[in-house]
């Protein structure tokens, strides 16, 4: 069966859903060229200002977060583009004069009407695609790049100024999960005429505190500051957002925050998300993930039985209803397989700090005593080796 990976987002087709989110990878022109050259459908370049010369970065940048040794992101204190506008415009005209099939997609920041306008004129003058409007940025503010945006009568504000300049040219707002209504938000992008969203940025956080020097990371001479958060643990909250937006707005959707393989790709996907902005997972694996990402993704389409992304987007969004919609009154209880157990005994403290008191240890191994396990499932969320399942026992209990 013939699989089409291509997808339509603003009315722009892409020949495949992943392109490169806005990062130190697509500062870089001979870095663009090569993901180009890679199979990458498009890039958002990294958000340029219009006197980004004024920032001043420090280093290090980028600081890891992990737990119990394993990457769960990253996080970073970087700025702007450190190119001036006039540099970024050249690197527009270049990429489409020598890729006119892939997506060139300026971010742009700035802090008043006439800025944000001057800088979509100019770049869509110079071949741009779509713009994407960074509106909200942790440091952005504070080097007076632009001006603080959280309600959503001021995005509606910037996004139709953006929209107005751009005429037919497709505008997309990027928006944060720290805004105190996303969904507010989204629809005040749609009141705007803007054409899509960008969900979600990175998110506002502290990597962790040095236990010896008592100063937070990244240590900066002594100092640190806040950073944005991105990767793998971003992964369910940008889920959460894509899906919310799909359900409540009528925007297309470029879905970011934790893609990390071709399957995370595939959820954003049933969730709404019209393409996917890849940027940990580019500097985790390098541009070369992308053949993985196409031929996973199309592999499990063919499977499926899909044959074009439209059959994929939105997919799963049915399935989600509000709480009070669940059924009721269906019992599971854990069922533990000894063959995949290893007696780590996690299970045994998760049931006992839970309150449940439904596991005991028999002969070096847990057991589950059906009468007392409710279905809560702690068990089985925290045992890493799978070993645990939930199954309707043959006479079930009814808890209303």
């Amino acid at each position: 069966m013939t699989v089409d990976l291509s997808v339509d987002f603003c009315g722009i087709k892409h020949e495949n859903p992943f392109i490169l989110a806005p990062s130190p990878s697509t500062d870089n022109l001979d870095l663009l060229i090569q993901a180009f050259e890679a199979g990458w459908a498009g890039a958002v370049l990294k958000t340029v200002a219009v006197d980004s010369r004024v920032v001043s970065r420090v280093f290090p940048m980028v600081t890891r977060v992990e737990q119990d040794a394993a990457f769960i992101g990253l996080q970073n204190i970087d700025l702007v583009s450190e190119h001036t506008v006039e540099t970024v415009e050249r690197n527009v005209r270049i990429l489409k004069e020598r890729f006119p099939t892939k997506i060139v997609i300026p971010s742009i920041m700035a802090f008043a009407k006439e800025d944000w306008q001057s800088l979509t004129k100019r770049f869509i003058a110079a071949g741009a695609d779509i713009i994407e409007c960074s509106i909200w940025h942790p440091h952005g503010t504070e080097w007076t790049l632009c001006t603080k945006v959280e309600e959503p009568v001021g995005t509606e504000q910037i996004a139709s100024w953006v929209k107005e300049a751009a005429g037919d040219v497709p505008v997309i707002i990027k928006l944060s999960a720290l805004d105190s209504d996303i969904i507010a938000t989204a629809v005040a992008v749609e009141r705007s005429g803007a054409d899509g969203v960008s969900a979600i940025n990175t998110i506002k956080s502290i990597t962790g505190v040095n236990l010896d020097t008592l100063i937070p990371y990244p240590n900066i001479a002594g100092l640190s500051t806040y950073g944005g958060l991105s990767g793998p643990a971003l992964k369910p909250i940008a889920l959460r957002c894509t899906a919310e937006i799909a359900q409540k707005v009528d925007l297309d959707i470029a879905a970011s925050g934790g893609i990390t393989t071709w399957k995370d790709g595939a959820e954003f996907l049933l969730l709404g998300a019209n393409t996917l902005q890849i940027c940990t997972a580019v500097l985790r694996f390098g541009l070369g993930i992308i053949d993985e990402f196409k031929q996973g993704l199309e592999g499990w389409m063919r499977e499926k039985g899909f044959q074009n992304l439209t059959e994929v987007i939105g997919k799963s969004l049915p399935y989600l209803v509000e709480h009070s919609r669940l059924p009721r009154g269906i019992q599971v209880v854990s069922t533990i397989h000894k063959e995949l157990c290893n007696g780590c005994g996690v299970c045994l403290s998760a049931c006992r700090a839970g309150g449940h008191q439904a596991i005991i240890w028999t002969d070096g191994f847990p057991q589950v005593e059906a009468d007392k396990c409710i279905g809560c499932g702690i068990c089985r969320a925290m045992c890493f080796l799978k070993a645990i399942t939930l199954i309707r026992p043959s006479r079930a209990k009814v808890h209303v």
